[in-house]
């Protein structure tokens, strides 16, 4: 394992780290077996950082953490995120009563008493603009409850906003192959500012494994099936916000990265690692043969610069024009 500094932060965390969405909920059936078996294996091969958020399955992925590190907590990084499980317009969630109370449900599902990264979670710009909410976030940092703070947000605007008017230790954004944007002015001033990038939605939700085809179904339960066109969140958190038959369309035409590298997503996370400005990117997993496959791509051979500008022209040739909702 690779490990990477978070920022500014004293934080050394695993380039390829590991989010818990799909094993607390919304990416259909979940077995927790399974799914411990999943962190075993993570931790076992060197992994020190898992994002989770206290709406993924109610807060189990909060639980499922605190067994998989009981012991070990000195040694595990965890960030955990807030502000979904209420009105996320209304300023009332941003209070420093209401952080507070989300923050000590999140440590005790944690059995933590202090948690290392407490990430607003994709809270609308009026919100960051408004600004109290950090006010409350260095309160807390102050106090020793959390380490560091960041925001995970949906578009460049909002991440752009946070790096010039706030004192955020991190941001988690969207990227991937397909979500690109971030590499022209984001990443160049989040690095020049020491303000560590966690990326997300890796694979884009799987059409980046190559492994679908315009009749792939997913279970109710889903995401991939009840926010396929942002019926539900914002609509880039499913397939990168492309309409589901144009991805695996242009999925396809990308089959070419898993060349000399095994599969399409040790291909597809490889790429991400490739870029400096990125600390650690979080797919997502099930089971212990998903984590041992995404592991994979440290393995993998890094993408040669004309490779780099082929999938740049890709992108903005083919994808571009395909994103829909803000990003």
């Amino acid at each position: 394992m690779n490990y990477r500094q978070l920022g500014n932060t004293d934080l050394r965390i695993s380039e390829l780290s590991f989010g818990t969405w799909a094993i607390g909920g919304a990416w259909g059936k979940t077995n927790d077996d399974a799914s411990l078996a999943g962190l075993e294996h993570a931790i076992e091969a060197g992994v020190n950082f898992f994002d989770t958020a206290d709406v993924y399955g109610d807060g189990h992925s909060e639980e499922l953490l605190a067994q998989a590190t009981k012991g070990i907590e000195n040694e595990i990084h965890i960030a955990s995120k807030f502000c979904r499980a209420g009105d996320i317009h209304d300023l009332d969630n941003y209070s420093e009563k209401a952080v507070r109370n989300y923050l000590e449900n999140t440590l005790k599902r944690l059995d933590r008493d202090v948690l290392d990264l407490y990430q607003i979670h994709c809270p609308p710009l009026e919100v960051l603009k408004e600004g109290s909410v950090f006010e409350v976030l260095e309160k807390l940092k102050q106090e020793g409850k959390i380490r560091y703070y960041g925001v995970s947000v949906e578009t460049e605007e909002e991440g752009l906003y946070c790096l010039e008017n706030t004192k955020v230790d991190t941001l988690q954004v969207i990227f991937n192959v397909f979500r690109q944007k971030l590499t022209e002015r984001l990443f160049p001033e989040a690095k020049r500012r020491g303000v560590g990038i966690i990326a997300r939605v890796p694979l884009a939700s799987g059409l980046l494994t190559g492994k679908f085809n315009e009749n792939t179904e997913f279970e109710n339960d889903d995401h991939r099936n009840f926010n396929r066109n942002g019926e539900q969140f914002n609509v880039g958190e499913t397939f990168a916000g492309i309409e589901f038959s144009k991805g695996v369309g242009l999925s396809r035409e990308l089959e070419w990265i898993a060349e000399n590298r095994g599969s399409m997503t040790r291909a597809a996370l490889r790429w991400i690692l490739d870029h400096e400005a990125v600390s650690t990117v979080i797919p997502g997993f099930k089971n212990a043969e998903q984590v041992e496959d995404n592991l994979q791509a440290l393995e993998v051979p890094a993408f040669s610069k004309e490779e780099h500008h082929r999938l740049r022209d890709f992108y903005k040739e083919k994808v571009h024009e395909n994103i829909r909702g803000p990003y």
